[in-house]
């Protein structure tokens, strides 16, 4: 594959992660504007176009009107205001779709072109199937709430959020690969030893995603919305009030938001760690900047976490955060990407 192809399909891949990100963060703004079970029906090709004249708006609010959303909460709602949570959920499916589009489409023209080796082909195909499997998802968990409980499972939720980021971080690493592949040799043991670290930071901000994803399930960034202490309590006394004691995790308000704010204190602890080991390390100059990006988002992530939580979750703060925790996400994995080149091998800087 010539660099010039290589070059393109990377720009394309990361293109497709900037809708990626943009969709979680409108993804963000429906769930916070409660806008997520506006649409009672999951259409991929007829509900790309939304109702176009008075008797369709009229049809469409009353399908919602039947779901225990409108019977239990918003029963006093009118068309205008059902309009106002239409559109987020609409603009979602709409971002989604598109990126199925952007995605597909360049790809079968690469294949037909015969620029993509086979083993890159079949990484582009998992990423397609994927997607498909996040459409999906995102129709299972609406489903969740239009049944009996007007609030959509957390748990699928939260496999909704989690999907979203290993789609990114495929796009991403197969990008990253394809402008700055990756020719790892035996390196030396600090260089070992910052992998092994990146790796496991790298899984410690996916459980904070995850963590995150129950917290806005069941809606835990509404209490305890103090700092650092949670009301009065480090730990605070009814985190274990659920039997079974596991469900407590998934279910506990007190103890879904101890999990996300321990993982946010050692994020706070242990990425500056690991920056002060890459600045001693021999990695290279670009691994050390991005490491120096690195521990700027992460400042400002744990600053948008805090001042969110003290104001109960604002819809703007809420959905920054959101996609914050996948800026962090991403800048983590670019640099897991650099220690692993083989010019950051080499370096003697």
């Amino acid at each position: 594959m010539s660099h010039t192809v290589r070059r393109q399909i990377a720009v394309w891949l990361f293109l497709c992660a900037a809708m990626v990100f943009l969709t979680v963060i409108v993804g963000g703004a429906t769930r916070l504007t409660h806008s997520g079970l506006s649409i009672v029906e999951w259409q991929p090709l007829v509900g790309t176009l939304p109702p176009l004249d008075q008797a369709q708006w009229e049809a469409t609010f009353d399908k919602y009107k039947q779901t225990p959303e409108f019977k239990q909460v918003n029963h006093q709602m009118n068309l205008d205001e059902f309009k106002g949570i239409f559109w987020w959920e609409y603009w979602h499916r709409v971002l989604g779709r598109t990126i199925g589009m952007v995605f597909l489409f360049p790809f079968l023209w690469f294949l037909m072109k015969g620029g993509i080796a086979r083993p890159l082909g079949w990484k582009l195909a998992g990423i397609f199937v994927l997607g498909g499997l996040q459409g999906a998802m995102g129709w299972y968990m609406v489903k969740s709430g239009l049944v009996d409980d007007p609030r959509v499972s957390q748990y699928r939720l939260t496999a909704h959020l989690s999907l979203a980021f290993l789609i990114f971080t495929s796009m991403v690493w197969v990008a990253l690969d394809l402008i700055r592949p990756r020719q790892v040799a035996p390196g030396s043991s600090s260089l070992n030893g910052l992998r092994r670290a990146g790796a496991w930071l790298q899984l410690l901000v996916f459980y904070m995603v995850a963590t995150g994803g129950f917290v806005a399930g069941i809606h835990a960034g509404k209490a305890y919305n103090t700092f650092p202490l949670m009301g009065e309590y480090v730990v605070p006394p009814d985190m274990w009030l659920i039997d079974p004691w596991y469900l407590n995790f998934f279910n506990n308000i007190a103890t879904v938001q101890f999990d996300h704010r321990l993982g946010a204190w050692l994020l706070a602890f242990l990425l500056p760690w690991f920056w002060w080991r890459l600045q001693q390390s021999a990695a290279s100059s670009r691994a050390k900047r991005v490491g120096h990006l690195l521990l700027a988002v992460l400042a400002a992530q744990i600053t948008l976490g805090i001042t969110t939580l003290l104001l109960a979750v604002p819809v703007a703060l809420g959905t920054a955060h959101q996609g914050g925790a996948m800026v962090v996400f991403g800048v983590l994995l670019w640099l897991n990407h650099e220690i692993r080149t083989q010019e950051s091998l080499q370096a003697t800087d």
